[in-house]
């Protein structure tokens, strides 16, 4: 389960009484609280500071919640939003989702309710942070490999190609690491959305199968632990045996897919009793 003391979530209320009670609802159970009296000082709070959720009512003065959201997401597309209100609407609710609230809660909730909804947005957040990582690891690996090819395509052409070329004539050939995609052996790994594609046919993966395949490409080289992977992907700790049960069919069904898509060998490789890797000879390690 994901922890509640490494959890920060900051609570926006203008009404004080419905601000405390909220706050002690999630300090009770371990959440870091924060408090904002108006959408103006839940943007303080916000840049000065990382909280894994916001959950804030929508009808206050000034900055009111729906508008507090969209500033939110305007820098930080991630962000976990709740929203609050006691005069729903379908207007307001559609609104809220369109611009990426995580939830939407009527007035007045119960303690369990808030709990719930902000431990789910925890997760998501924890997850969303544990992609990121992943990201930057595969593209950190992206850049050594792309720093060492670019060293070996310049020494080529100081001696092979005239010396008024200019250097995008090879440059573009190599990877880009901002890209928004990137190669893993046969594989395009679109990094921006939960797909991959083989020979320019798209793939839908889910959250976890696209975490998975993320996972092993960052740690290629190694056969990784089934609970390793259930608690980096997943998010929670459990043993062996129970990780193996997790992990299969997210496994089976991304193999399916792939030999749906026409790669018939298995880019993920089943060492038995001890977990998952990368097949070597397909990703190139």
């Amino acid at each position: 389960m994901i922890s509640q003391n490494s959890a920060y979530v900051l609570v926006v209320d203008d009404e004080g009484p419905n601000r405390y009670s909220v706050s002690k609802t999630l300090q009770r159970v371990g959440y870091m609280v924060n408090e904002a009296a108006s959408g103006e000082e839940a943007l303080e709070h916000i840049n000065a500071q990382e909280f894994d959720v916001v959950l804030t009512d929508i009808r206050m003065p000034g900055i009111d919640g729906v508008e507090l959201l969209r500033r939110i997401k305007e820098h930080s597309p991630d962000a976990i939003v709740i929203l609050m209100t006691g005069y729903a609407s379908l207007g307001t609710a559609v609104e809220a989702l369109r611009l990426g609230a995580h939830d939407y809660l009527i007035k007045p909730s119960s303690s369990g309710d808030i709990r719930q909804s902000v431990s789910r947005g925890v997760e998501r957040s924890h997850n969303l942070k544990r992609r990121r990582r992943l990201l930057d690891t595969i593209k950190s690996d992206v850049f050594e490999l792309t720093r060492a090819d670019r060293d070996a395509a310049n020494a080529a052409l100081d001696t092979a190609l005239p010396t008024d070329l200019e250097e995008h004539t090879y440059s573009e050939i190599l990877p880009d690491i901002n890209s928004s995609s990137m190669q893993l052996g046969p594989l395009t790994v679109h990094t921006g959305r939960y797909q991959i594609s083989v020979d320019d046919k798209p793939i839908d993966l889910t959250p976890t199968e696209f975490d998975l395949l993320l996972y092993l490409a960052a740690h290629r080289g190694r056969v990784v632990p089934c609970h390793e992977l259930v608690r980096e992907v997943r998010g929670y700790t459990v043993d062996e045996a129970e990780a193996r049960e997790v992990i299969r069919p997210h496994v089976s069904n991304l193999r399916r897919k792939l030999k749906d898509a026409g790669q018939e060998e298995d880019l993920i490789v089943n060492v038995r009793g001890i977990g998952y890797r990368l097949n070597e000879q397909m990703v190139g390690v």
